[in-house]
């Protein structure tokens, strides 16, 4: 077949742009990514004859292969792998397949620096496309194992490429780059020469667990021996003692897994002996993926048997809400052809998996008090993710408590965690307050924080669409239990002021009987039950969930998901030590329930319930109605 040619998307266009004209510092990262995907078409390949034996391939000798030539100034990788079919070539190596990538280049575009460049490189994962940034022109050929026909994809990164089939191409998959001029004041170094390459691979690739090999110098150049070398260690890392790895070498297995180009937060290691062995290293992300949120994204831990890689997300190993951890686990008594089905039900697979969550979360509460910024940049990227697990984990709900940090009104700009609420509680008070809303200034401005700020009491401010979730699930923390502000009946006095004001509130009750009677008939339709509130300082008016009904923020996520919620009915509370109640309890008592006075009234009675709604975040169900009985009250006083 002819070579067809085409055109790269936009943003692939876009992006190639940006690699040609090196916005990466550090481009001897280019070799390291090609070979992380070399290693990875080994571990599928050999992964796919374990489960398919009518797999035509040759997996008696797989290794990733280095050759240059000095004369044409060019470098290949080349590996005998699972390689790529035609169209996947197309799908993979043509496009961006990203729905985050116009987002990513307007911010890369909008970076002032060198550093947040790189960081943002990171976050996407370009792999393959950093070969552009040491070549003028980038050949792929490759044959899928089980295929007669190979495909050869050629681009000088422009805007277009060609793609062909082709008859000789050997199984697995080889990258020619025909590198740039020699640079060394633009930090691109010479790739033909072996000791580059040697060090490359020695700093970046030197744990990959098959062999690298390269043709060594002619005899004396570089001090070697010629013939065929193997250039990597293939020392599994986790198996070496700590003291003997260095934080460079955990970063760059950690980058090998993860596709990132950043170091991570964190590295934990494990090692579980006795009558079930296993080794643990993992790592806690500087920063959140941009698919995070997104289904199908994958959680990052690998298995390992014996060493021996068997899988790429083990599910099994982490739960949903710790999806962001990366590394590896190698068990020592698995069988080598063991499947996802298997290792659902496996207890041994279960045991591991309980023991790396609860290392996971000491870790991060370690890191709270050993390393408050690396805890702060950990809980900015990832607390949405873990908070979770309060609805998910049960068995570590206490654990995730302990490390979950939150906004509050202690603090204008800082975090606070439970464990320093309940340290700071008043003497005599039982509950932990809490409000949900999607802002702080909207919280701070509801008339249910104004009883609380009157009495100086704490209330913490939840942001996050999960925390109107878990709050209905987690009823105490520390034995002390979580209230809403917004929801119930709220008694902040002590006995000693419940006494001194008993007998004005029974005097109001009695005052306020006829109108609260009235004005429950008459916004039935809306609210539940109209009563006089305590937590009202300046407001006329709230609007009150009862204490076990969904908040209207639930509500309206329910919806949005397409559930079906019947429509709960508030409690209005009314503020009695307010003018515009106490005129409208005068109003009432003098008549104004009845004859042509009823109506005004029942206007105004409309009035105070869809102000207290609006305060609350809530919608009106006639909107154009309240504004013309707004405009018209506003008439009447001009």
């Amino acid at each position: 077949m002819p070579a067809e040619t085409f055109e790269f998307q936009v943003e692939a266009r876009q992006l190639l742009q940006m690699m040609i004209h090196s916005i990466y510092s550090n481009k001897d990262v280019f070799l390291r990514e090609l070979i992380s995907n070399s290693s990875d078409a080994l571990d599928k390949l050999r992964l796919e004859t374990l489960r398919d034996e009518t797999l035509q391939a040759d997996t008696s000798d797989l290794h990733i292969a280095i050759e240059v030539d000095k004369e044409e100034r060019t470098l290949t990788v080349r590996d005998n792998g699972i390689g790529m079919s035609h169209d996947e070539v197309v799908q993979l190596i043509g496009t961006i397949a990203n729905s985050g990538t116009a987002k990513f280049l307007r911010e890369l575009k909008e970076a002032k620096d060198s550093a947040a460049s790189e960081e943002l490189i990171g976050q996407f994962g370009v792999g393959f496309y950093s070969s552009f940034m040491v070549a003028d022109e980038v050949t792929l050929l490759t044959r899928r194992a089980g295929e007669t026909t190979g495909t050869r994809w050629q681009s000088s990164g422009e805007g277009t490429y060609t793609v062909e089939s082709v008859d000789d191409a050997p199984q697995g998959t080889s990258v020619t780059l025909r590198l740039k001029p020699e640079d060394t004041e633009d930090k691109l170094f010479d790739y033909t020469s072996p000791w580059k390459i040697r060090e490359i691979v020695k700093r970046y690739s030197d744990f990959i667990t098959w062999p690298i090999r390269m043709e060594a110098p002619a005899a004396g150049e570089d001090g070697a021996e010629p013939g065929t070398e193997t250039v990597n260690s293939m020392k599994a890392l986790w198996a070496r003692s700590k003291d003997s790895v260095t934080d460079e070498e955990y970063s760059e297995l950690y980058k090998h897994i993860s596709h990132d180009w950043t170091d991570p937060l964190e590295t934990i290691r494990m090692q579980a002996e006795g009558t079930f062995e296993y080794q643990a290293l993992l790592f806690l992300p500087s920063h959140a993926p941009q698919d995070l949120f997104m289904q199908g994204h994958k959680r990052g831990v690998q298995l390992y048997v014996k060493r021996v890689f068997i899988m790429d997300d083990c599910e099994a190993l982490m739960p949903t809400y710790l999806r962001f951890v990366k590394g590896v686990v190698d068990a020592q008594d698995l069988s080598l052809n063991v499947s996802r089905e298997i290792l659902q039900q496996d207890r041994q697979i279960e045991l591991m998996r309980r023991r790396l969550v609860k290392k996971v979360l000491s870790t991060v509460k370690d890191m709270m008090s050993a390393s408050p910024e690396n805890y702060l940049t950990f809980w900015k990227e990832f607390g949405r993710v873990l908070k979770e697990g309060l609805l998910q984990d049960f068995e570590n709900r206490d654990a995730i408590l302990e490390v979950c940090s939150f906004a509050s009104t202690q603090d204008e700009e800082g975090l606070t965690t439970l464990r320093s609420y309940v340290e700071r509680m008043k003497e005599g008070q039982e509950q932990i307050y809490y409000m949900t809303g999607e802002s702080r200034a909207a919280m701070e401005s509801s008339p249910h924080m104004e009883a609380f700020r009157a009495k100086g009491l704490e209330v913490l401010l939840l942001t996050d669409p999960v925390d109107e979730v878990w709050v209905q699930s987690v009823p105490e923390f520390d034995g002390k239990q979580l209230q809403s502000i917004a929801k119930g009946e709220v008694d902040l006095d002590t006995d000693e002021e419940k006494k001194e004001v008993e007998a004005e509130r029974e005097k109001q009750q009695q005052e306020y009987a006829g109108l609260l009677t009235w004005m429950s008939e008459q916004l039935g339709e809306y609210v539940k039950e109209v009563r006089l509130s305590s937590r009202l300082t300046v407001s006329p008016a709230c609007i009150v969930s009862d204490t076990h009904d969904v908040t209207p923020a639930l509500e309206n996520m329910y919806r949005a998901m397409g559930q079906e919620v019947p429509q709960i009915k508030r409690i209005l509370e009314l503020n009695p030590s307010h003018a515009l109640i106490s005129g409208l309890r005068r109003a009432h008592a003098e008549g104004g329930g009845e004859g042509d006075a009823a109506g005004e009234l029942a206007e105004t009675a409309e009035l105070v319930h869809g102000l207290a709604l609006l305060s609350d975040g809530g919608e009106l169900s006639d909107p154009a109605r309240f504004s013309r009985l707004m405009a018209d009250r506003l008439e009447r006083t001009l």
